[in-house]
């Protein structure tokens, strides 16, 4: 199995308790990200695939999840990794049509929901935190 590592963006805003997902063309819900590229960061990965999914430039934080998973028809051994993050500057917009259909801010029981392999929901993401640090080259 080849090893497939993909980041994603919690967005969550305060104030409206909602989250930001986009609706990928294939019909799914997702947090905003997507696979990293060789020669890339993680923080890296998702501050561009967040700005090319949704037109948001973001501040990453710690990493909020980390789930494995095994695509048997892609043959992948899938590493997701899930930042918390904030949005410091760009107005959401539709980067890719080919790729992303809709981004939509969700409430937590809609966007728990749509995520159900975070067993404990939106709330527990939000709590959680993880250090991430890029050591370099060594």
């Amino acid at each position: 199995m080849k090893s497939v590592d993909v980041v994603y963006a919690l967005i969550y805003d305060e104030i409206t308790e909602k989250v930001l997902m986009v609706n990928n063309q294939h019909s799914t819900w997702s947090l905003p990200g997507g696979a990293v590229e060789i020669g890339e960061t993680l923080e890296q990965a998702v501050i561009r695939e967040t700005r090319e999914e949704t037109g948001l430039v973001i501040e990453v934080g710690s990493i909020i999840a980390v789930n494995e998973a095994f695509f048997s028809k892609q043959g992948h051994h899938g590493l997701m990794i899930t930042f918390g993050t904030k949005v410091i500057d760009g107005e959401i917009t539709i980067e890719d049509k080919n790729e992303i259909a809709e981004i939509k801010w969700m409430d937590i029981n809609t966007a728990n929901n749509l995520m159900p392999y975070h067993r404990d929901g939106v709330e527990r993401l939000l709590k959680s935190s993880s250090p991430y640090t890029f050591q370099g080259e060594c």
